[in-house]
């Protein structure tokens, strides 16, 4: 893999830089800067070097197909909010185009000086980013002596900012690279990908909403892991394919034959939520029982019960190697946080003793909110990214194109 030690001097050299800063906004402040942040230590690096710097993001989704929807969709998602802050994260001047490519991008790229930075407009405001387009990659390809890809969030996607550029300039002979985030997160997730025998017990916990959303990587990690602990509202789909009651408990009906599929080709790999906190409503839950086995009446499941949480902390304790994706329940809302807490506590108690991921997503986002972060040996911040590194095996469109 090339990294940013195998880049040349890149002494008034243009770099395009693919971060990612698709960072939460509300009334036009940034609510939770973590991703700009992540980007420091390279862009730090890049401009040490005297280089000069473009960067792109996206931020949001734009809904090219939906004009009802697409004038609204850009101007919520504007970057230009990013550039002042990140100038004084990082000390130093950001200019920002608002022009995605053009004579107006040209120019701003041309006036740049060594140890600058220029910040692009969202590259989702372009309708061939996603389209991996061949003709904005190379708009952007024409202007870059050289590219690093740091956005690990995006690097399962091929577009034309993760892989329609970096391949252009790859065949143009000029040189590419993955930054400081996305090294780190290649070497943490390689573990999960590939275990050895001596990193076993290789346990799983996966949770969240959809069943559908993780088809694909259920299936390798049946055949990857020693146990694999499900929560979170995905578990209502397998009890629903056991024929059990879930009450008003959200189930994707499309997945019941996969649900059984997987109970029987894991066998006793597979460890489900056994009983559930539940409430009558989601927005204004005012009573709240605990079943075992099924959920009855018209509640709703909303977090995994207590003795679920004893034995997945028991299976827990037994790791030496650990991924979770998903939370065990709706966590946003205090009365539910109980089961995604046990889980961030039980990973604390591992200590050094396992290699502990955190795949990302709102897992991460709960890792972060109780104040685990330095108890996992490493919290992703790709959710989509790290799932599809283990489907697989480790391959991702905007990393395989750096390889050399």
């Amino acid at each position: 893999m090339k990294t940013l030690a195998t880049l040349p001097s890149l002494t008034n050299k243009t770099v395009f830089v693919r971060v990612d800063f698709n960072v939460p906004l509300k009334d036009g402040t940034i609510r939770d800067d973590n991703r700009i942040v992540a980007a420091l230590p390279t862009l730090k690096a890049l401009l040490a070097k005297g280089a000069k710097l473009v960067l792109l993001s996206h931020l949001g989704k734009i809904r090219h197909k939906d004009p009802t929807k697409l004038e609204g969709d850009i101007k919520k998602n504007n970057l230009t909010i990013v550039a002042p802050h990140l100038a004084s994260l990082l000390g130093v001047k950001v200019d920002f185009s608002e022009a995605t490519r053009g004579d107006v991008l040209n120019q701003k790229v041309k006036a740049l000086q060594a140890g600058t930075i220029l910040l692009v407009q969202n590259t989702r405001y372009e309708v061939g980013e996603e389209k991996n387009d061949l003709g904005l990659a190379q708009a952007w390809a024409d202007l870059a002596d050289a590219f690093v890809m740091d956005a690990f969030g995006s690097a399962h996607r091929a577009h034309a900012s993760t892989a329609g550029l970096p391949t252009l300039l790859k065949q143009k002979g000029k040189p590419v690279a993955v930054g400081y985030l996305v090294e780190k997160e290649l070497l943490a997730l390689a573990k999960v990908v590939k275990v050895e025998p001596s990193a076993r017990p290789y346990v799983a916990i996966m949770g969240g909403l959809k069943v559908s959303d993780k088809i694909k990587v259920l299936e390798e990690l049946i055949d990857k892991c020693d146990k694999i602990l499900i929560g979170g509202a995905m578990t209502y789909t397998f009890l629903k394919a056991q024929g059990k009651h879930v009450g008003n408990s959200p189930f994707e009906g499309d997945q019941l034959d996969f649900a059984r599929h997987l109970m029987e080709k894991a066998d006793s790999k597979l460890v489900l939520a056994s009983d559930f906190v539940s409430t009558n409503s989601f927005d204004n839950p005012t009573v709240f029982e605990t079943y075992e086995g099924e959920i009855q009446g018209e509640m709703m499941g909303m977090d995994i019960g207590p003795k679920t949480i004893a034995r997945f902390q028991a299976e827990i304790a037994k790791a030496k190697t650990l991924f979770w994706n998903g939370p065990m329940g709706v966590f946003e809302k205090p009365q539910f946080t109980q089961g995604t807490l046990a889980i961030c506590e039980a990973v604390r108690q591992l200590g050094k003793s396992a290699f502990t991921v955190c795949g990302g997503g709102d897992s991460a986002a709960a890792v972060a909110q109780f104040g685990f972060m330095d108890d996992f040996s490493h919290v992703s911040t790709g959710g989509g990214a790290s799932l599809e590194m283990i489907e697989n095996a480790g391959h991702l469109p905007g990393i395989d194109v750096i390889e050399d």
